[in-house]
């Protein structure tokens, strides 16, 4: 592209009154010999903006370098058509962060243009990597509550829907309940179980194939162009679909683990799932006799290795066979005993109902359930060990264990609580989040095999119990990664349907516990999910968080030493390998991170508007006073989606932060390559902080594992400084979320205060 820049100072919002404009100009078209460079008053107002556009359209400008505020807002007042817009942060991230006037503060707002400047010297518009044609039909896979929402909803909007169920009938563990917990005013009583309905309204609809007794043998591709292969009764089909929601639901916490419940030494200690079984069969009977029981405890343990299957579901489902038990004997004299009871929100009203209703809400730690049905407990109102005698029956809340793979049950006991002998129901489950050094060995012994014979996952981690939902054919093997527990992985905050394999999205008790009804709202925002990227795919753009995103990493295969970094560290199975060992893209995979630039050792893979050598010469674009100023230089590489927003609410907040700090947002700390730390440091700048979101199984990472990978290059960045003779400390990592607006100016000024004792930076000047 024949590049013809454009500066444009604003003058609103207190810049005019902090900085020196004119200064500014001097430095756009005199140091920095910008073509055209035009000030106003306020350029995000109508004038201002036909201004910039009147330019473009003359052909004078086709990147406009608007210097103003942050590059997070006013973005639909500064979108032109063909124009690749730069934007340079003067208002949030200088005059909101400095004292006006001041030298310091009139060489923050230079540098942050010159930096500005060399970015756009070193971008492109990106251009759409395919032509559309992605496919718009939906795969669901699992027809309990989840998946029948799923369906109708995407046949709702118009799209075409395949339906897969492993069973031979459709509604999963809703067909057994008989009523169900309330998600309507006054959410008081247990309501009917609409799941008849629904089947029939998903069975009936044309937009919707439904194929049970089915499974999903192969899956490869990407959105917009998986190629789905499906067994039903011996056959085999294959399917092209744009998208794909698992919605594979739960299987029950085999409570039996836990002896002190007594499960299995009385035929009268029930599970909640049994009891709802007799429930749902016409009435409450004994096992044992078959009498009706009148003294009833429905006990909700508080063990914490069953506490994430529970997430208040459990408590709500106890409260409800409460309450069927009163209403059909009620002289009866029931118990809830709890050591925890979550009843938040409207399951409140729920919780006051049975009250009313009569249930004893009894507040204590179950020490044993003996097999003539005596509970004995620590009761913490009496702060003593209490035993309850003469019960009829003893009701114990299990859970719901995510099938996050396929276990295989024995054909007699299809659907019920019972696991494949080798399956440990509560194993905290965890798919590798390692990266660097250790993951690339891992590679070189797990080899492309992992896709074909699910040996790996992630780069040599052991493959899951039980069989693979999809079989996907990627590198990283066959499995969906899932989080501790076994739910299936998801950005909690702000994706949280998506998992680490673009265009497939999961639902349901799969991702947590959930109710029906939450699981009915789960599954309508997975669809949304599933349809945008169906869209996204027709029009090459990114998935979430950089939606509309047409850029996308490109190979220089010339040097490329086929070292396979960037197809280990690849958090979304984007990259493969070619027969030759070169890398290939699967563009609709790719959510543009950048975490593979970052892995490259010979820097041979950029993007049009994002590379190390644009990154690297915004590094050496700003002034660095030499050693007799003594005025330090402190580069901050800031995440894009937490970081520099936090940094962002600083300024509009008023914290003040050091004016020696120069910020440069990357799209993730995964981008971050160590020529950017050399670089910095050769051209004499005396720290570098990189400010990342949060890792761990809790993660905050909008791409999982970008910061984890940052913080483990930087680990061994410290050999390198030894080497150099400076100091470890000069670089340092920093896990901060959206909302730390204050503790990163805490951050901030406490690093420019290390420097300061550490000293200035030895080669500054060389």
């Amino acid at each position: 592209m024949d590049r013809k820049p454009g500066v444009y100072l604003c003058e609103g919002c207190g810049i005019a009154e902090a900085v020196s404009v004119d200064d500014l100009e001097q430095v756009a078209s005199g140091e920095l010999k910008v073509p055209a460079c035009k000030r106003h008053a306020a350029f995000c107002s109508e004038e201002g903006v036909a201004l910039i556009a009147k330019d473009i359209e003359s052909g004078e400008v086709n990147q406009p370098i608007i210097v103003a505020c942050s590059p997070r807002v006013m973005t639909d007042r500064f979108t032109f058509p063909d124009a690749q817009v730069i934007r340079a942060n003067l208002r949030e991230q200088v005059i909101w962060t400095q004292p006006p006037g001041e030298e310091d503060t009139q060489a923050l707002a230079a540098d942050n243009l010159r930096m500005a400047v060399a970015q756009a010297k070193n971008s492109d518009p990106p251009v759409p990597h395919g032509e559309g044609g992605a496919s718009r039909k939906l795969l669901v896979v699992g027809g309990g509550v989840s998946g029948l929402t799923a369906a109708r909803e995407a046949a709702r909007m118009g799209v075409e829907v395949i339906l897969v169920e492993k069973g031979s009938a459709l509604g999963g563990w809703a067909r057994k309940w008989s009523r169900t917990i309330p998600h309507r005013p006054p959410y008081r009583d247990p309501q009917p179980n609409g799941i008849g309905d629904l089947i029939a309204a998903v069975e009936a609809d044309p937009a919707v194939t439904v194929m049970t007794g089915a499974l999903v043998t192969r899956t490869a591709g990407g959105p917009g162009d998986f190629t789905v292969t499906l067994s039903q009764g011996g056959k085999e089909t294959s399917e092209r679909v744009g998208a794909i929601v698992v919605a594979t639901g739960w299987r029950g916490y085999d409570i039996a683990r836990h002896e002190y419940l007594g499960y299995g030494t009385s035929p009268d200690i029930v599970t909640d799932i049994e009891f709802e079984e007799l429930l749902a069969n016409g009435g409450i009977k004994r096992k044992s006799d078959g009498a009706v029981p009148s003294n009833l405890a429905f006990i909700i343990p508080g063990d914490s290795e069953r506490m994430p299957y529970s997430s208040g579901v459990s408590d709500r489902v106890a409260i409800k066979q409460a309450l069927q038990v009163i209403e059909a004997v009620p002289d009866a004299m029931v118990y809830v005993i709890y050591e925890d009871l979550r009843a938040h929100g409207t399951a409140e009203e729920f919780y006051r109902q049975g009250q009313e209703a009569g249930i004893i809400f009894q507040k204590g730690r179950v020490k044993s359930v003996a097999a003539d049905l005596t509970v004995t407990l620590d009761d913490d109102l009496l702060g003593q060990e209490v035993p309850l005698s003469g019960l009829d029956m003893v009701v114990l809340s299990t859970g719901m264990v995510p099938n996050s793979t396929n276990v295989d049950l024995s054909p007699a006991e299809e659907g019920a609580d019972q696991l494949a002998d080798d399956i440990d129901p509560a194993a905290p489950v965890k798919v590798a989040r390692g990266n660097g050094e250790d993951e690339a060995e891992a590679a070189e012994t797990s080899g492309n095999g992992a896709a074909e014979n699910g040996a790996a996952e992630e780069g040599g981690e052991p493959a899951l119990p039980g069989g693979p939902i999809l079989n996907l054919q990627y590198r990283q093997g066959p499995h969906l990664p899932i989080l501790a527990h076994g739910f299936a992985d998801s950005h909690f905050i702000c994706f949280p349907y998506e998992t680490r394999r673009s265009g497939i999205y999961t639902c349901g008790p799969v991702r947590r516990a959930m109710t029906i009804a939450d699981s009915q709202q789960d599954a309508q925002g997975a669809v949304l999910k599933a349809i945008q990227a169906m869209r996204a795919a027709d029009a090459s753009t990114a998935l979430h968080p950089r939606v509309g995103d047409l850029s996308f990493p490109e190979f220089g295969l010339d040097i490329c030493t086929k070292c396979r970094r960037c197809t280990v560290e690849c958090p979304f199975g984007a990259i493969d390998e070619q027969d030759d060992g070169y890398p290939v893209l699967n563009a609709t995979r790719c959510r543009r991170c950048g975490t593979c630039m970052g892995a490259c050792p010979v820097r041979t893979i950029s993007f049009k508007n994002y590379s190390a050598q644009m990154v690297a010469d915004m590094i050496k674009a700003v002034e660095v006073p030499d050693e007799f100023e003594e005025k330090p230089r402190i580069l901050v590489f800031a995440c894009e989606n937490d970081a520099y927003p936090a940094l962002d609410m600083a300024g509009i907040n008023r914290h003040r932060i050091s004016p020696y700090i120069r910020i440069v947002p990357v799209r993730c700390l995964g981008s971050v390559t160590m020529l950017w730390i050399s670089t910095a440091l050769e051209c004499g700048y005396d720290g570098v902080m990189l400010m990342g979101c949060k890792t761990g199984d809790d993660y905050q990472c909008h791409f999982v594992k970008g910061s984890g990978i940052a913080q483990e290059r930087m680990a061994k960045v410290g050999e390198t400084l030894k080497s150099l003779a400076l100091e470890e400390e000069r670089v340092q990592v920093e896990e901060v979320s959206i909302a730390d607006s204050g503790r990163v100016a805490e951050l901030l000024n406490s690093f420019a205060g290390k420097i300061d004792e550490i000293g200035l930076n030895p080669f500054k000047g060389f």
